[in-house]
């Protein structure tokens, strides 16, 4: 008898807001044991604080062999962007088919993410955007929003993101309210790039203090997003290391939100994809479109 191939299901996107550490456990178990019962599924896989990979040892007891454990220090480890790549990775390397597996994800509230008005805004965008790159995948996520650390505005904002609560919204146009906020103007001692070649970015971004290594990669991600926006009409730089800055001006307009976030299919990048390495070096990769063109700035630390 041959087995008929699961049919891919959408992309479920759950959240669990909680203050406690017996409310943690009380929504992970019920998810992790249906992601153990699932058919056609791996083992399920909790990325968590420490501490609450305690609490699901001791709750799961023999079971817990069963479960990947992650500490969220090992899968958080940057930006937004480096987030989606390492999600991306996992299920192209553990998933079932089209997808399938059951991840409990917290983010780490006490580093990056969280840490800014700034850095809660790029994790909204994140979330929301979650919802249209995972969207084939049949993959079942949880996050869990732990206010004790989150804090109950950013968790509230959250819930935007996230279809299973009631004031859910089109990702699109959530981002698109993030980014009708404008960007401060850059400074009055920005410096005008006649050209943003190579030689230039980098020479410019020592005179700013990075190293060399760290020069080089800026870079390459100022070349990188420049490639894919086409012809460059203006260049500026400023900052001091490690928060060098770069922003680039063309007349074509960039009016996708997933541009940047959507991993390409192979390890060698079209053109056309430099933003997603962009996104993967700098901290922030601003997208801001107007009547006559587009801005990106590019923040490398």
């Amino acid at each position: 008898m041959t087995s008929t191939p699961l049919a891919p299901a959408p992309f479920d996107h759950r959240m669990a807001v909680f203050g406690a550490d017996d409310e943690f456990v009380a929504a992970a178990l019920p998810f992790l044991v249906e992601g153990l019962g699932a058919p056609g599924e791996p083992p399920p896989v909790a990325i968590a604080a420490p501490d609450k990979l305690d609490l699901l040892r001791d709750a799961l007891g023999a079971a817990a062999k069963d479960i990947v454990l992650i500490p969220h220090t090992e899968w958080y480890t940057g930006s937004a962007a480096n987030a989606v790549a390492q999600s991306a990775g996992y299920l192209a390397a553990h998933a079932g088919p089209g997808g399938r597996i059951h991840l409990l994800m917290e983010p780490v509230w006490n580093g990056r993410a969280g840490r800014s008005v700034r850095e809660s805004t790029e994790w909204l965008r994140y979330e929301a955007l979650a919802n249209l790159l995972f969207a084939p995948m049949a993959t079942t996520a949880l996050c869990a929003y732990d206010i004790r650390t989150a804090g109950p505005a950013i968790a509230e904002a959250a819930r935007r993101a996230h279809p299973d609560t009631a004031v859910y919204e089109d990702p699109f146009r959530l981002t698109a309210e993030l980014d009708a906020a404008p960007l401060p103007l850059p400074p009055a001692g920005a410096e005008l790039l006649v050209r943003p070649s190579a030689d230039a970015v980098r020479r410019k971004a020592v005179a700013r203090g990075l190293a060399p290594a760290d020069a080089e990669l800026f870079t390459e991600a100022v070349t990188a997003a420049a490639a894919a926006l086409g012809a460059i009409t203006g260049a500026l730089m400023w900052g001091q290391a490690p928060a060098c800055v770069c922003e680039l001006r063309t007349s074509r307009r960039v009016e996708d939100p997933l541009a940047g976030f959507v991993p390409p299919p192979v390890p060698e990048l079209e053109p056309d994809q430099g933003l997603w390495f962009t996104r993967q070096v700098c901290a922030y990769v601003d997208v801001r479109d107007d009547a006559a063109g587009t801005t990106v700035r590019l923040q490398y630390g």
